[in-house]
């Protein structure tokens, strides 16, 4: 399989060349990005939407490149959908990649099996979710990577599942906490970062979100990504993701849950103790963050030691914001290559 990818690597270079410090550098691949490119995606679209039942839920997905490639799944975040990697995954399936984004539950096609299946957020349930989806699609093992939400449940497969797990990237780190974690006050400054969760508390939050929705989350991309200049048309696509039925009850839920507000499942129980724990991360992990991120996130020196295998972190320079992959897909689409190279 390493046969397979190096085959496909030097034209994948040749695409996506630029300056890479190893270690805890920066990497200049975004600079070389023009803005029309960060400013709107370059491919409109994925084109037809797969479904698959996969444990408590019908999925749908993205998948792009060669079927019998290594696989990379991406998972998006809130509030943004899978075309976060609307540019991402044409440059890994040129490097010969089979690439699946799938909508998380409450987003897009994807939807529960049952109308009696509780509408929970938590961690353990996203993470589960791919992995029945890997088993739905006897994917045996995958690179996992994403951003927010994504990076949070790709950490959490990689960490739980590590024998799933080819290699992960994480965008802002290490991200696995458990629920005690949410009860611990913040400095003030760093409380103010997180006014949205405060918000969602609120039975006013609740319904601002669900009558708002597109609004909150176009002022959310614009707060999280103070430099990219996305344009009406990026933001629409993505927004309709959000016309899930679900969508207001998955997102209230998950962030009620981390301030200790909402129940999750007992089936989860066993798995979210393991979360809490806060378990090391051994597969090879490539951490990136962007230089003008403006949501909440850690500094690499607080989490660097919680990856106890191949490690590098990654500065993306050029204005780039908390959706990495779509402001800087190039930078993204690498890291994953590179993550792999060694597994």
């Amino acid at each position: 399989m390493k046969q397979f990818i190096d085959q496909h690597r030097r034209q994948f270079l040749g695409v996506a060349a630029g300056t890479v410090a190893i270690g805890l550098g920066v990497i200049d691949l975004a600079r070389a990005e023009s803005e029309a490119a960060r400013s709107s995606a370059t491919n409109a679209s994925f084109g037809a939407i797969k479904q698959v039942d996969a444990g408590v839920l019908n999925v749908g997905y993205a998948e792009v490149g060669p079927a019998t490639g290594p696989v990379a799944i991406l998972l998006h975040g809130w509030p943004y959908d899978i075309h976060s990697f609307v540019d991402v995954a044409p440059i890994l399936a040129q490097a010969g990649y089979r690439v699946i984004i799938p909508y998380l539950r409450g987003y897009g096609t994807t939807h529960f099996l049952s109308s009696e299946t509780l509408r929970n957020g938590e961690p353990a349930a996203m993470a589960v979710d791919i992995i029945a989806l890997m088993d739905a699609l006897n994917i045996k093992k995958a690179v996992v990577a994403g951003f927010d939400w994504g990076a949070r449940t790709a950490g959490i497969i990689a960490a739980l599942w590590p024998e799933r797990c080819r290699a992960l990237v994480s965008v802002s780190g290490y991200l696995i906490s458990g629920e005690a974690a949410g009860a611990t006050p913040l400095p003030p400054r760093a409380e103010l970062q997180w006014w949205y969760q405060f918000y969602f508390a609120t039975e006013r939050g609740r319904a601002g979100y669900e009558k708002y929705t597109h609004d909150f989350a176009k002022l959310i991309w614009k707060i999280a990504s103070p430099q990219w200049k996305f344009d009406d048309a990026t933001f629409d696509r993505s927004a309709a993701a959000f016309d899930n039925k679900d969508h207001v009850a998955i997102t209230i839920h998950n962030y009620r849950w981390r301030l200790g507000l909402a129940q999750g499942e007992a089936k989860y129980e066993q798995l979210e103790k393991k979360i809490a724990a806060t378990p090391d991360i051994d597969v090879p992990t490539i951490t990136l963050e962007g230089d003008a991120n403006g949501a909440p996130h850690p500094d690499v020196s607080a989490y660097a030691k919680k990856f106890s295998g191949r490690f590098e972190h990654r500065l993306i320079t050029g204005g780039i914001g908390h959706n990495l992959p779509q402001e800087a897909p190039k930078a993204f689409a690498k890291a994953v290559v590179d993550a792999d190279g060694g597994a």
